[in-house]
């Protein structure tokens, strides 16, 4: 898969000759890789109401009960470039699938080790397909790398929900990280919407943790004790130094995530992509908070073999 993904031509991808991929080779969780082709035209094409019905159907095909499966790599180029040009309705919707096609299953994990990872176990494969989960996984967020160009604009883009949605794909890049680490801070310094600012915490906390900068825990531990910063920022920052360090939690940051007043964010937040899963409506951010201030510390993080580093 990763090499199938690898092999489709720039002009392939924005000419969308899908024809010129090997849709055949894979299965979707529903029936054969061939029917994506159809489904993805039609999320491109000019008629707003099919659009949505395929990508709906697109969701059903290659998200099943929070898993991935190996054609779906091959959609994310596709998906990447409607999401730039297609309905801007559609826009946060289609950035979404495409995060949760590079993304392991992680329905109801907001824990300290599970909220911020992104690859599955080793030995993980898919039934249908018996390719490891894995493999798709790293050849879906090549896809997203190969594509930061078109990516980067969205962080700018006028809805909050594309804008979260993009931080949410964007922390899935494999290389080219000191450039994404600083669009994603750039844009938070100037974000005023409540949960696309934890978005982008969490997404450069993500980028942070897989890729082992050790200056992401000072970074976020000041925004976090900081009470002059917005209380979105400092919630969003606590969740982020939670997953980057194995230290208990400091009294300081118990009680600024246990005040009663948090709860009022719990509808507000509940959008943010990472939280969406944990819990039911009005609850994930409770929910989360409540995993990661009673679990037992959460081990180190491996190495990761992608390398990279965070922007100052």
């Amino acid at each position: 898969m990763r090499t199938a993904v690898g092999a489709i031509a720039p002009e392939v991808k924005d000419e969308f000759r899908y024809d010129e991929v090997p849709w055949r080779r894979f299965r979707h969780f529903y029936g054969p890789g061939e029917e994506i082709p159809g489904l993805l035209a039609t999320l491109a094409s000019g008629d707003a109401e099919a659009a949505d019905g395929a990508l709906r159907q697109l969701w059903t095909n290659l998200h099943h009960q929070g898993g991935t499966i190996a054609v779906g790599a091959l959609a994310v180029p596709f998906l990447l470039r409607t999401a730039t040009t297609g309905h801007p309705g559609l826009r946060a919707q289609t950035l979404h699938l495409v995060a949760e096609i590079g993304r392991c299953q992680h329905i109801g994990d907001g824990s300290r080790e599970g909220l911020l990872q992104v690859a599955e176990e080793p030995l993980m494969v898919e039934g249908s397909t018996m390719c490891p989960v894995d493999w798709t996984i790293q050849a879906a967020r090549l896809a997203v790398t190969d594509d930061l160009p078109l990516l980067l604009p969205l962080l700018d883009g006028p809805a909050p929900e594309a804008r979260s949605m993009s931080a949410y794909v964007l922390a899935a890049a494999t290389d080219e990280i000191p450039r994404v680490s600083s669009a994603l801070r750039f844009r938070l310094a100037n974000e005023d919407d409540a949960m696309v600012r934890v978005s982008l915490i969490l997404a450069i906390a993500q980028l942070a943790r897989e890729h082992q900068d050790d200056r992401a825990p000072g970074w976020a531990r000041d925004l976090w004790s900081d009470p002059g910063r917005p209380p979105e920022v400092r919630i969003g920052a606590g969740l982020a130094w939670l997953c980057l360090v194995t230290d208990p939690a400091p009294d300081e940051l118990r009680t600024l995530l246990t005040d009663p007043a948090i709860r009022r964010y719990d509808d507000l937040l509940q959008p943010v992509p990472w939280l969406t899963w944990c819990d039911a409506p009005g609850f994930a951010l409770r929910s989360c908070i409540d995993e990661m201030l009673t679990s037992n510390t959460p081990t180190a993080v491996p190495d990761d073999p992608w390398g990279g580093g965070l922007s100052s």
